[in-house]
């Protein structure tokens, strides 16, 4: 019953923006862009720090006018950059952070674009890959680790700003962003109007277009050792999303589970990404 009611809400803001395209037209590609590139959940609340980040120390970044943190255990000279997915925060390494300690590198976990202590609201992959450019120069890391659209911002970095990692590790990373899009299309139903405007959006700010932004080809010269590791019943991102990485990224490992979903917290699988770190 609550998700048949929160579908219906869901298709009535899509209407409503459907609507507004044929009146006002930049006011309604502003809300389905906001819609999509506001992130509802994965802020931290100052007064409510999760345990996983009190036990770190925290460093403030500056791009431009925005503000974003990272967290910081220290060990080693080396460090293993951290990036998390749409709709969480740092602390969602929480369990892979004891299995990353034995590295005895030191470890950054970083806010995303419009999560964390982040200043901004806006999310997008670019601007995902200046966060992780600034601190690249920064503290330049050997090792990288994504999740989810994390995984995809870094892969998105590599074509950009090549840097020589040593080992790039994705966890259920998307591939395809015209699959995320269409997907939002069809949860809003939106019309062709709207689905067009959006698209020229998108090339005209980024320079890019939808069927061409995929991890898959960001990677398809990256020489670095890497591991794509996903679940066959992640039902966020689909399996043949790491399997295209994989295929088309020649120097990678696809690393397949079964029963972790989409978060892909795992003992095993973490025993398997240190061993490869330290291989």
């Amino acid at each position: 019953m609550k998700k048949n009611i929160q579908n219906i809400l869901v298709k009535s803001i899509g209407g409503s923006v459907n609507l507004l395209s044929h009146v006002a037209p930049q006011q309604s590609l502003a809300l389905a862009y906001k819609l999509f590139s506001e992130p509802r959940k994965g802020k931290i609340n100052k007064n409510k720090i999760p345990k996983t980040l009190q036990k770190s120390t925290l460093q403030t970044h500056h791009l431009g006018d925005q503000e974003f943190c990272t967290y910081h255990w220290e060990g080693n000279n080396e460090v293993i950059l951290l990036a998390h997915g749409w709709e969480s925060n740092a602390s969602r390494w929480k369990k892979a952070l004891p299995y990353l300690k034995k590295t005895g590198k030191t470890i950054i976990a970083m806010d995303a674009p419009g999560h964390g202590f982040n200043t901004n609201k806006e999310f997008n992959v670019p601007l995902y890959s200046e966060f992780i450019e600034l601190l690249v120069n920064k503290y330049n890391p050997t090792i990288a680790i994504g999740h989810s659209i994390g995984g995809n911002a870094l892969a998105y970095f590599q074509k950009n700003y090549p840097h020589n990692f040593e080992k790039l590790i994705l966890i259920g990373a998307p591939c395809d962003f015209k699959i995320i899009m269409n997907n939002y299309f069809k949860m809003l139903g939106y019309n062709n109007k709207v689905q067009m405007q959006f698209q020229n959006y998108v090339w005209n700010r980024f320079n890019i277009k939808i069927e061409n932004f995929n991890a898959s080809d960001f990677l398809k010269d990256c020489t670095i050792r890497g591991i794509v590791a996903h679940d066959q019943k992640d039902y966020m991102v689909l399996v043949e999303e790491g399997k295209k990485i994989a295929n088309s990224w020649k120097t990678s490992k696809l690393v397949i589970t079964n029963g972790l979903g989409h978060s892909m917290h795992d003992d095993n699988l973490y025993e398997k990404i240190v061993a490869f770190i330290e291989s």
